[in-house]
């Protein structure tokens, strides 16, 4: 490395001479005619070594892999944020769904951003984020949807990608986003990836409060945006399949595996692979369980000292992480 430092810094010295030597010899200089014949050859040779210093950086300067990119950006994140990663497992599942930067990656409900942030500087500035967000007349199932909520969300689509503005200051992948169930037709065929995490139990739960199927509905978006071959990513609170299916409605936050993987490939996704990263066998939520008892909510023992510590060593709850394709020869 010293013999290359002394290269570099030998060429730089005498391209910066050769252009110092131009640079005083202006027209009226007395001089000027001495160097007249010279100039050329030193300016040639000038360009041609700031070539060869810009290759040999190039070739030796590191390319960071997708691995310690990845690594860097969950770094960057604050001490809240880290603090979940116990649980989340952002790095695993993001591996297990082959995200890498460049892509296109749609994301389901992304709130405020607890994953766009880390995607946005992770898939970079030859990447795309798309967020997805529930339809408005989902969120008017809702409690808290009062008419001033639903007033500040009603055009998310045009405000995601202003607010995603100020999650990365460099490097960024550009930001869309739409409707679950109103996807634009110049997005589809176009995503590389589509990340439902922890959003699918709402649609489940209000699949038939309306008109509307919105379970249906984004199944159809997911796979009407992605290209042949993509991936479709489920990250979902997981309930035993021995509980009544009315305990896994999505009410309490679970659902059954197999009822997420009918309804995938119903809309005609493959299963491609299950994985255990999100898993946790002490979550044995049964009839009646919902997932907010657990950690961060623990909405059931606010005056409970005793329940909240037996939450608070049940951890965050089981999840199941799935991972399906749009079959290649799919049009």
């Amino acid at each position: 490395m010293t013999s290359i430092c002394k290269k570099l810094t030998h060429r730089i010295l005498f391209a910066s001479a050769a252009g110092l030597v131009l640079t005083a010899c202006q027209p009226g200089d007395d001089s000027a005619e001495s160097v007249e014949a010279a100039a050329p050859p030193m300016v040639e040779e000038a360009a041609e070594a700031a070539t060869e210093v810009m290759e040999v950086v190039e070739e030796t300067v590191p390319t960071l892999s997708n691995e310690a990119r990845l690594d860097d950006v969950l770094a960057a994140q604050p001490e809240a944020v880290q603090a979940r990663y116990e649980a989340r497992n952002p790095k695993a599942t993001l591996e297990f769904f082959g995200i890498e930067p460049g892509m296109t990656v749609v994301e389901a409900l992304p709130s405020n951003g607890w994953y766009s942030k880390i995607l946005i500087p992770y898939l970079g500035e030859d990447g795309r984020l798309i967020g997805a967000n529930y339809p408005l007349s989902l969120f008017e199932n809702f409690g808290f949807a009062t008419p001033e909520f639903m007033e500040s969300i009603a055009n998310w689509p045009e405000t995601f990608p202003v607010d995603a503005q100020e999650w990365c200051d460099e490097g960024c992948a550009s930001v869309d986003g739409f409707w679950l169930g109103e996807l634009p037709e110049p997005l589809e065929g176009s995503a590389d990836a589509a990340l439902f995490i922890r959003a699918l139990h709402n649609m489940a739960r209000f699949q038939n409060a309306g008109v509307d199927q919105f379970l249906d509905q984004a199944m159809a978006d997911a796979f009407a945006v992605l290209k042949p071959g993509g991936v479709l990513g489920i990250v979902q609170h997981e309930i035993s399949e021995d509980v009544s299916d009315e305990a896994a409605t999505g009410d309490g936050g679970y659902l059954k595996r197999s009822f997420v993987i009918a309804q995938a490939e119903a809309a005609g996704f493959v299963l491609d692979e299950a994985s255990d990263i999100n898993a946790n066998p002490e979550d044995q939520a049964g009839e009646g369980d919902i997932v907010w008892r657990l950690p961060p909510s623990l909405g059931t023992s606010q005056d409970d000292p005793e329940l909240r510590a037996e939450m608070e060593a049940i951890g965050e709850s089981n999840r199941m992480t799935l991972r399906f394709r749009k079959p290649a020869e799919a049009m």
